[in-house]
């Protein structure tokens, strides 16, 4: 169905008298899956409202040069990605002195956010993912969050599938540590 989908608003994208109707569906069509994604790394409904109004303003912008290679979806999530990451680089030299200190603005600010509605529960395994590199919370977070498969993350970090089935495990170990640790203190 998303393939037929899919395959129906590329052919009205290239159509310059049908592309704005179709990117409307596009963003339709994508715009709350890809604001969770985002969300689950800037965690600030703010800050994720505004790099997914980046990420569809650099999709638009980068029509022309979709090949269709890959699927819509997938070109729309390495953009959200990649507009992520330089979203939190951006943040990292902009307010913060060191390096590692991103996360504990992150952390933060999910604490004082007021959209964030989870419980305790929800708050240890946000903490607990804020303790990871980027990169594995990244991938643990399109996998255990977005349930993509790692074929999928492949096509959108544009890395293998072995690396990412490596940065997972070790996210998924290190987010148990960090739990178990929790529960002793």
């Amino acid at each position: 169905m998303a393939d037929i989908e899919e395959h129906n608003i590329l052919s009205q994208l290239v159509n310059p008298k049908t592309n704005a109707q179709a990117f409307s569906k596009l963003v339709r069509l994508y715009q709350e899956r890809l604001y969770w994604h985002i969300r689950k790394m800037v965690l600030s409904h703010e800050d994720a409202n505004d790099v997914l109004q980046n990420t569809f303003m650099k999709a638009w912008n980068g029509l022309a040069g979709f090949r269709g290679e890959s699927q819509i979806s997938t070109w729309l999530y390495r953009i959200a990605t990649n507009e992520t990451l330089t979203f939190l680089t951006n943040k990292r030299m902009r307010n913060i002195s060191g390096i590692d200190d991103v996360e504990g603005l992150l952390l933060g600010q999910l604490q004082a956010e007021t959209y964030f509605s989870g419980n305790e529960a929800e708050m240890k395994l946000q903490k607990a993912i804020l303790t990871l590199p980027e990169k594995q919370r990244l991938v643990f977070n399109m996998k255990y969050f977005d349930d993509l498969t790692y074929e999928e993350m492949e096509n959108i970090l544009e890395t293998s599938v072995g690396a990412l089935k490596a940065s997972y495990h070790h996210a998924v170990k290190k987010i148990e540590k960090y739990l178990t640790e929790e529960k002793v203190t």
